[in-house]
């Protein structure tokens, strides 16, 4: 374990997303677990938000990712993994691409890809207990 936060609401993610980004700079490829709901989507929101993120980010369910570009010129990729069937889906979407551009990649549902991840990334687990969420970094 790298590091460990715990928020009581999720009017409490702009503080978290804060305290990840100095994270950026050792790991681009950040993968989030957690149950639908968890809070991946709104946390990713947040991290773009502190990132100077020009676009409104935005869940690439059906599009699977989404291209934001930050105040400075530099890319961010965001990944929703959620609706693909099958290993074959991501080779056919180009994600060597896209995960070795050495932009930053957040990646939802990243357990759908798993053998797909590059060695090194920072994983990024959500338990919610109650209104209390834990995120564990890994």
């Amino acid at each position: 374990m790298i590091d460990n936060f715990k928020i009581n609401s999720l009017n409490e993610l702009d503080l978290l997303a804060q305290k990840l980004i100095p994270y950026t700079t050792e790991y681009k490829i950040w993968a989030f677990y957690g149950s639908m709901g968890a809070g991946k989507t709104t946390l990713i929101r947040k991290l773009c938000e502190k990132l100077n993120v020009n676009d409104n980010p935005n869940s690439p369910t059906f599009s699977i990712v989404n291209e934001y570009h930050t105040q400075k010129g530099d890319k961010i990729f965001h990944f929703d993994f959620y609706r693909i069937n099958s290993l074959q889906e991501a080779f056919d979407l180009g994600y060597e691409e896209y995960l070795y551009s050495g932009n930053i990649c957040f990646i939802e549902w990243p357990e759908k890809i798993e053998p797909l991840l590059p060695e090194k990334y920072l994983k990024i687990t959500i338990k919610v207990h109650d209104k209390e969420r834990i995120f564990t970094l890994s």
